[in-house]
């Protein structure tokens, strides 16, 4: 079928308590996985692209999740993954991703404000969904456990006002994850999240989804999560597959098919597990 927006998927999965997976994808095999235990497992599914693989191969990434999503029955969604501009959006919608996320998290809130609003009159005029952030999600490496920069995490009292200001479909909120992988367990605030869910018109992401125990992503897909965000377990699992082949590759010169078929059995098993964790098996 052909791509979706996110809008839908995720205000369905709210009202379901479920969350939608969401997957950055960096090639070919990024998407496989993604897509196809998605149809496997009957769950929507949406693929993501961060700015650094956007700036070097849009229209190649573009054209893979156009053509997975083709090959399966369940609902795909392309997304572009913090952008830091307008102008990446703007390419973005213009290339045919289904959504975008404006990541203007690290500034102060009127220019984040300005900014989202800026992004959202030009895709929404255009069937393009929008998430953006509010509070500040960091870097795994740098994040030392409970309590740790509070001071960036969402507070409440801003987040109706902010979804009022600027009319994004999704919001990404701060609660206690980190991008990457954890030096230290984190610990979600999930009371926070109780208190951003029951202000918040729109469903919330929360990202830094590798890593984070899974009793305390249930809890907070309990409590609105409608989209999980997980990158750096599949870029494990593929550095794992192909430490394996090279470990064991006897040929000097083999086919690329065969050098990736390990690291996309364990990418595959990541995305299960993922879905699982999710809820959104058999939601399609």
């Amino acid at each position: 079928m052909a791509l979706v927006s996110i809008k839908e998927l995720l205000e369905k999965a709210r009202a379901g308590k479920y969350a939608v997976p969401a997957f950055d994808v960096s090639n070919l095999e990024f998407v496989r996985a993604a897509v196809e235990v998605a149809e496997e497992k009957r769950s929507p599914v949406i693929l993501m692209v961060v700015p650094p693989d956007a700036e070097a191969a849009m229209p190649y990434l573009v054209s893979l999740a156009r053509t997975a999503s083709e090959q399966v029955s369940v609902p795909v969604a392309l997304h572009l993954d913090h952008s830091p501009s307008f102008e990446l959006c703007q390419r973005a919608v213009d290339a045919g991703f289904t959504s975008v996320m404006i990541d203007g998290s690290s500034l102060p809130y009127a220019e984040n404000v300005a900014l989202t609003k800026k992004v959202v009159a030009y895709a929404r005029s255009r069937g393009v969904s929008v998430e953006a952030e509010l509070g500040h999600v960091g870097k795994a490496e740098v994040y030392a456990g409970e309590g740790e920069d509070e001071g960036r995490l969402t507070d409440p009292a801003d987040v109706e006002r902010f979804v009022a200001e600027t009319e994004v479909d999704a919001l990404a909120v701060a609660i206690g994850t980190a991008h990457g992988i954890y030096t230290a367990e984190p610990k979600l605030d999930i009371p926070r999240l109780q208190a951003i869910n029951a202000v918040s018109k729109v469903p919330l992401v929360l990202h830094g989804g590798s890593g984070t125990p899974d009793d305390q992503v249930r809890e907070a897909i309990l409590n609105g999560i409608a989209k999980l965000n997980i990158f750096s377990e599949l870029c494990v699992a593929l550095v794992d597959g192909l430490k394996d082949f090279l470990a064991t590759n006897k040929r000097r010169a083999p086919w690329p098919m065969y050098i990736y078929e390990k690291p996309l059995e364990l990418m595959k098993d990541v995305v299960r597990r993922k879905i699982d964790l999710c809820g959104s098996a058999g939601k399609a």
